[in-house]
């Protein structure tokens, strides 16, 4: 019996196989929550513990990171970094994570590869809290070519409605708080791989680090998710929030903040992680480039009050401590301020760069 759809590049066998896998790496946390979930053609998920529940759902992906795992040979991280950054985006909304659904294409698949992607993230969606409740494997010759793949995923929340965020309510003289970034996270990669050629991956990032710059590279983008709950069981009001992702400081603080004003930051208040700098430095970055490319060593930003601000700071800073963020240049530190935006000024702006 001739195999006319393994001719033509689709592996059924290797399918099935790479499900099994999965089923083996979910059932090592298994969520009461979950009334089906892989295997089936949808996921049931069991909704508890809100009175007034306000669901808030975002897609992502990991953009050209999938090369630099693809070309190094190491799938290992790029699931985490996949659920991190959406957790991250979801968080804006102050809301928790419930689920996730995740998205893996391959040329050709590889079980092994993808079982390795899969285990991240569900990984991370363990630590989160949350489900993995499904998703789909897409073997596309023609497509993709092997090594290459791409990732993509889904992920759903839930807060009480009285618990939503309400950015009117941010004001001039309000403080920044800004958490520390540990490279690129999963912004930035067009950019990086235009600038350092694939054959210096291997080299040392800079003569006091042991770290490559493809370890750099593949640095897992961390969730915010703990250090944003300290704050808040610290009984501090954050009244809005940024996940600094593509556009840097110069797009993202923006949404967090009313038309009339504008954050100002003061760059001397943090570091800048290495492989940004090597960057910047190689590509001849203008510092306008710089912040609206990447993320420049500040991840996340929290508006509160300023009488707030050092008890933001205390609370971020001791959970950093218990969950520190792998290879983070900065602690966490008030980066900026927010104050009355000028009728033809910019709604960031950059001091000490």
């Amino acid at each position: 019996m001739t195999d006319a759809y393994g001719a033509a590049g689709v592996d059924i066998d290797a399918a099935n196989e790479a499900v099994e896998r999965y089923r083996s790496i979910l059932a090592q946390h298994r969520d009461p929550r979950v009334l089906t979930g892989i295997g089936g053609f949808a996921g049931c998920f069991s909704l508890q513990g809100y009175t007034d529940p306000v669901l808030v759902a975002s897609t992502d992906g990991v953009g050209t990171k999938v090369l630099v795992a693809a070309t190094l040979g190491r799938f290992n991280t790029i699931g985490a970094d996949l659920v991190n950054h959406c957790v991250n985006d979801l968080l804006c909304s102050n809301a928790q994570p419930l689920f996730f659904l995740d998205y893996l294409a391959m040329g050709k698949l590889d079980p092994t590869a993808a079982a390795d992607v899969v285990a991240g993230i569900d990984h991370a969606c363990h630590t989160a809290g949350m489900a993995l409740l499904g998703g789909e494997t897409a073997e596309m010759p023609g497509v993709y070519t092997p090594p290459h793949f791409d990732l993509a995923g889904t992920i759903v929340g839930a807060l009480e409605r009285n618990a939503m965020l309400d950015v009117t309510t941010v004001i001039a003289g309000d403080a920044i708080v800004g958490l520390p970034a540990n490279g690129l996270h999963t912004n930035g990669y067009s950019l990086a791989r235009a600038t350092l050629d694939t054959e210096r991956w291997h080299e040392r990032l800079d003569a006091a680090s042991a770290q490559t710059i493809g370890d750099a590279l593949l640095a897992v983008h961390p969730s915010y998710l703990p250090y944003v709950r300290a704050i808040q069981a610290a009984g501090v009001r954050i009244k809005s929030m940024a996940h600094i992702t593509g556009g840097g400081l110069i797009d993202n603080v923006p949404r967090a903040l009313p038309e009339h004003l504008a954050a100002r930051f003061d760059a001397q208040r943090w570091q800048v992680p290495p492989i940004a700098q090597l960057i910047v430095r190689e590509a001849h970055l203008s510092t306008t480039e710089a912040y609206r490319t990447l993320n420049m060593g500040v991840g996340y930003c929290c508006i509160v009050a300023a009488a707030d601000a050092k008890r933001a700071v205390a609370a971020a800073e001791a959970a950093l401590e218990a969950q520190p963020i792998d290879g983070a240049s900065s602690s966490v530190a008030v980066v900026g301020e927010v104050e009355p935006r000028h009728s033809c000024g910019p709604s960031v702006i950059l001091s000490g760069a």
